[in-house]
């Protein structure tokens, strides 16, 4: 896998001061992977309309230089994971995840994996990420009115509609009250 962008000496710390886990393991077959900047295989998610449509309320394919942009700018605002599935004897992408205080874009980029929980898992996952940075509040930036699945992944975790935007809504989650 050739990379496909390279930063000068990375100390793995894009939200100041804490380090980003090369690894967050969800369950036996389920795991995130910190971005490497390797993502070629990436590039055919985001070639499907109906999950661009999605992310982005568009229905143009990515390019190579916009998925290269996309990913550079997560990269320095979160932390960014490949989502991963075991299969066939490895792990292997199925599709990406940004987590910091402010957001937690996700996708499946596998459609052969959407549908199955695997969104619930992994924000479940990043909730407890968000304890143990000793977070008292979570949010997402913006989940589009159509984008039901989502909206319903995020409200099972207690996510709430905080404020409406202009397509859709910006969602909250108090971990205080959790506790």
């Amino acid at each position: 896998m050739r990379r496909l962008f390279v930063y000068g000496e990375r100390f793995n710390m894009p939200i100041a001061g804490i380090r980003q886990p090369d690894i967050i393991g969800i369950s036996e077959d389920l795991r995130l992977r910190r971005f490497d900047g390797c993502f070629d295989f990436a590039l055919e998610w985001y070639q499907d309309t109906e999950t661009v449509w999605l992310v982005d309320g568009k229905k143009a394919p990515y390019t190579q230089g916009k998925l290269s942009g996309m990913y550079r700018w997560l990269d320095e605002h979160g932390e960014l994971y490949f989502i991963e599935a075991w299969k066939d004897g490895a792990f292997q992408p199925i599709g990406d995840v940004c987590f910091w205080q402010e957001d937690m874009p996700i996708v499946i980029g596998e459609p052969a994996y959407r549908g199955r929980g695997i969104g619930a898992q992994v924000v479940s996952a990043l909730i407890e990420r968000g304890k143990e940075l000793g977070y008292s509040r979570l949010y997402v930036n913006e989940i589009y009115d159509y984008n039901a699945g989502s909206r319903r992944c995020f409200e099972k975790a207690g996510f709430r509609v905080c404020e409406k935007t202009e397509k859709g809504a910006r969602m909250k989650l108090d971990l205080a009250e959790m506790e």
